[in-house]
């Protein structure tokens, strides 16, 4: 999960890019940034993943926050020193439940990960921003694509056979964590420019972690090569996609890009299996088809992307 992704949406929350990695990654065609975008953000969660055999899930959260936290913040540096003077307290505090935000939503993603397959908690998560797209759009339409993602969610959650239900509730929260994501970064663009905001947020997400990060992953936040690892997930899940969409998006309509940012969840499923050895049922498969489904039907006879709201 990207620090900004949606299907047909864009959060607004960074538009400028240093003029030689503009210069590098334009040459590279949109589609394919995005798909590398988005292996990007499943191999950073397949890497956290295999970590939670020796550190929790929180602390996880919280190394990838500060490293978001940190890079952003060095990005934005110079916005950042004239904060109090260019900006109000209510601008302020729209980017600190944007980073509130930030943090509910990637804690609940790896608890439920921690709990299900890769490619099953992307596939229950994503129903966030297909919630967004489809009530911003209000078309009878939409009901069926909102039928059909349902319908592949119950059929992961089904009994005999099915995954965990708190995986399941873990990934319907951090489902809500993203629709929530995407309104509060579309407020929060409209009030910062650069990453300037995103970069507020993520640091507010990292300090909002840290007490239960800490707590949980104690002396084992000192090892050496779980920092590194922790930083690789950072990366991997945040800072490199981040740049990729960023230019993509540049180049490509919001449409499109909502359309190819649904193949995430199959993805997803093959990181799980390649990477954790996680082999879905083909009812498991089916479902996560449903949901590209209704993804791919939503975005692609969506007139416009959904507006954010003042906050």
């Amino acid at each position: 999960m990207a620090l900004a992704e949606a299907p047909g949406s864009y959060d607004g929350t960074a538009r400028s890019r240093p003029a030689g990695l503009r210069l590098s990654l334009g040459s590279v065609p949109p589609p394919a940034l995005i798909l590398l975008g988005i292996v990007s953000v499943q191999v950073g969660a397949g890497l956290a993943k295999n970590l939670f055999g020796r550190i929790s899930p929180d602390a996880i959260v919280m190394l990838r926050l500060a490293t978001s936290a940190i890079v952003l913040s060095v990005m934005a540096r110079s916005a950042l020193r004239d904060l109090r003077r260019l900006h109000s307290r209510r601008d302020l505090m729209v980017a600190v439940l944007f980073g509130l935000t930030l943090a509910g939503m990637n804690f609940s993603f790896y608890q439920a990960m921690a709990r299900i397959p890769l490619g099953v908690a992307v596939t229950i998560e994503f129903l966030g921003p297909l919630t967004v797209s489809i009530v911003a759009s209000r078309r009878r339409l939409d009901l069926l694509w909102a039928a059909l993602a349902l319908g592949g969610v119950a059929m992961l959650a089904r009994g005999e056979g099915g995954v965990p239900l708190a995986g399941v509730v873990f990934g319907l929260l951090a489902a809500v964590g993203w629709a929530a994501y995407i309104l509060l970064s579309g407020a929060t663009g409209k009030r910062f420019s650069g990453s300037t905001g995103l970069a507020i947020a993520s640091v507010v997400g990292a300090i909002a972690i840290m007490p239960v990060g800490i707590a949980t992953g104690g002396s084992r936040l000192l090892d050496p090569e779980i920092l590194l690892i922790g930083l690789g997930v950072g990366l991997l899940s945040s800072v490199i996609p981040y740049s990729l969409e960023l230019e993509a998006l540049r180049r490509v309509p919001a449409r499109v890009f909502g359309i190819l940012m649904s193949l995430e969840p199959a993805v997803a499923a093959l990181v799980g299996l390649v990477f954790l050895g996680e082999v879905l049922m083909w009812r498991e498969w089916l479902a996560i088809g449903c949901v590209i489904a209704a993804c791919v039907g939503a975005t692609r006879f969506q007139d416009s992307p959904p507006e954010a709201p003042e906050a």
